[in-house]
């Protein structure tokens, strides 16, 4: 979820869209709320811009953060695949 936010860093994402990019469309819609509160564990409490009746938008003041969490998520990926 964090790197479709990321991808998504100029604009505002919603539900449908958010869960799609995901791989959570086949789960409950509130699965993103939860997953959200995740991110924003991570990140921070102001990381994720909630734009009423429309959806989410990663802050600009996290994306620094969350280009590094990726980017470590990705190193780790690649360092299990090298094994």
């Amino acid at each position: 979820m964090l790197a479709v936010l990321f991808e998504n860093r100029q604009r505002v994402v919603g539900r449908r869209e958010l869960a799609r990019a995901a791989g959570l469309a086949e789960l409950n819609q509130r699965r993103c709320d939860s997953v959200l509160v995740g991110v924003r564990r991570m990140l921070g409490p102001d990381s994720i811009v909630t734009v009423r009746s429309r959806g989410w938008m990663l802050a600009e003041s996290a994306v620094a953060t969350a280009a590094a969490l990726l980017a470590d998520t990705a190193n780790d990926d690649t360092a299990g695949t090298a094994k």
